[in-house]
């Protein structure tokens, strides 16, 4: 498996408000933390099952982590440096992830050990067609009295490469299993 992490802080770079807001028709935060029967209120959730498992698993009261977005997709689009997977197929996903409690989340120091224990725990894995990275990005908290701190939070792609979007699926839904697990561990030793 193929795993990086990078820091993305600059003026460009994506950003995140939580809890975050949006048009009444379009997707919105749900917050499965506290409301785990509201997984079945996102669209990807309902359509992927590997996707839900691994939001269950980050949003469980033991986690260190609750979610704020995600998504997932089918592409026959490659960049270049996938093609050392030979594949044709990918099948992608990202999921956004916070920590739950409020002091670490403006704390540079721990976002960047939250990526560096998972992403050394994954290049320990056999190689499979998949690939995982770590992006440590800017988040606005809306505090009470609706002030906003300034912080971080991570956003985790997982993607699994093959010949066709069921082979890449598959590949993908093991490196979801891996990343969970990575993630799971590095949060016991991070204590």
């Amino acid at each position: 498996m193929q795993v990086d992490f990078a820091i993305e802080l600059g003026a460009d770079d994506e950003t995140l408000e939580f809890p975050w807001v949006a048009a009444e028709a379009g997707p919105r935060y749900y917050d499965l933390k506290r409301h785990p029967e509201l997984l079945l209120s996102i669209a990807e959730a309902s359509r992927f099952s590997e996707l839900a498992e691994f939001l269950s698993a980050v949003n469980s009261p033991t986690s260190l982590f609750e979610t704020a977005k995600c998504d997932a997709w089918s592409s026959t689009e490659m960049k270049p440096e996938e093609d050392i997977f030979g594949a044709t197929c990918k099948f992608g996903s990202y999921v956004d992830l916070v920590l739950s409690s409020r002091d670490p989340r403006v704390l540079f120091s721990e976002h960047e050990q939250l990526v560096i224990r998972p992403t050394e725990l994954l290049k320990r894995v056999p190689e499979i067609p998949a690939a995982a990275e770590f992006l440590v990005r800017r988040c606005y908290y809306t505090e009470p009295e609706s002030r906003m701190r300034e912080g971080f939070y991570v956003t985790t792609y997982v993607f699994g490469y093959g010949d066709d979007e069921l082979q890449s699926r598959q590949q993908w839904a093991i490196g979801m299993k891996l990343v969970e697990n990575a993630l799971r561990q590095s949060s016991m030793t991070g204590k």
